[in-house]
């Protein structure tokens, strides 16, 4: 949801659609620069929480950070890029800061994946205490991004020095760009039983729920509407029923804007909703 007009603002905006979770940037996803957070915004935006139920607020990091770099100078920015955004989420409450790995451009795979578990080793370093931790999430594999398969993360996680703060954020839309069809049962069981041999379900604090625009294994990120996608409902259906992830709060992340006279966040957490219900 938007900040815009302040954050409370966000909290209100999933509360008019009874939603029971909220995810949004802390400054502007496009720009390094952020302005600071002053104690009232705080103390409203919790207020706002509070009131509305929302018990598991989520932030998503600048699209600008690169914690896979090999440019020195780009990968020192994102460090210090990520240290804010956690501590900004720290100051409004917000447990997870979720961020994709990072594309290692010039560098080998290897050499990008060790240099992101570099990057984490650092941003812990430089905050010690923190209460907000890093989520690293599946990415669909455009390029040379990293994270697309749960090797990567795996990899990351043996390579940091405190892998016991960083989790995992799953997206559907980024799993089924990659490769990983959820659309089938004994596909999708084995996937995740994939993820627990190689991440732990334990590690995974937040799924992003989107229908793909593109099909499997195109390594395209595409967000589409529920269900209107090349995922299709019946994924969703078996995601949103599997008890294992009754307790993971689960965020929409498919396209805003109206829909027959209703906005498509209230059309997308209808037809998950229905989904839910059988």
């Amino acid at each position: 949801m938007s900040i815009a007009g302040g954050y409370h603002k966000a909290a209100l905006a999933a509360a008019t659609h009874s939603m029971d979770v909220v995810q949004l940037f802390t400054k502007n996803n496009t720009q390094w620069r952020a302005k600071a957070i002053a104690d009232e915004e705080a103390a409203l935006f919790a207020a706002a929480l509070r009131e509305h139920k929302l018990a598991h607020p989520l932030s998503h990091s600048s699209y600008l950070i690169n914690l896979a770099s090999p440019d020195d100078a780009l990968r020192a920015k994102s460090v210090a890029a990520m240290v804010i955004e956690l501590q900004r989420a720290e100051q409004l409450g917000i447990p997870y800061v979720v961020v994709h790995p990072g594309a290692h451009t010039t560098a080998s795979l290897e050499e990008g994946l060790a240099l992101v578990a570099k990057s984490l080793a650092e941003i812990h370093a430089a905050l010690p205490e923190s209460r907000a931790e890093v989520l690293l999430e599946i990415t669909a594999g455009q390029g040379s991004c990293l994270g697309h398969r749960f090797e990567h993360l795996a990899d990351i996680l043996k390579q940091t020095k405190r892998p016991e703060r960083v989790g995992v954020c799953f997206d559907t839309c980024h799993a089924f760009a990659a490769g990983y069809d959820l659309r089938d049962s004994k596909l999708a069981k084995a996937m995740w039983r994939e993820f627990d041999d190689l991440l732990g379900l334990d590690r995974l604090k937040a799924i992003h729920l989107n229908d793909s625009k593109r099909e499997l294994g195109s390594r395209v990120d595409r967000h589409e509407h529920i269900g209107q996608g090349k995922i299709g409902p019946e994924a969703f259906r078996l995601l949103l029923r599997d008890n294992r992830f009754r307790d993971v709060p689960m965020y929409l992340e498919t396209p805003k804007g109206d829909a027959d006279g209703e906005t498509w966040d209230a059309v997308n957490l209808r037809t998950l909703r229905e989904l839910a219900r059988g």
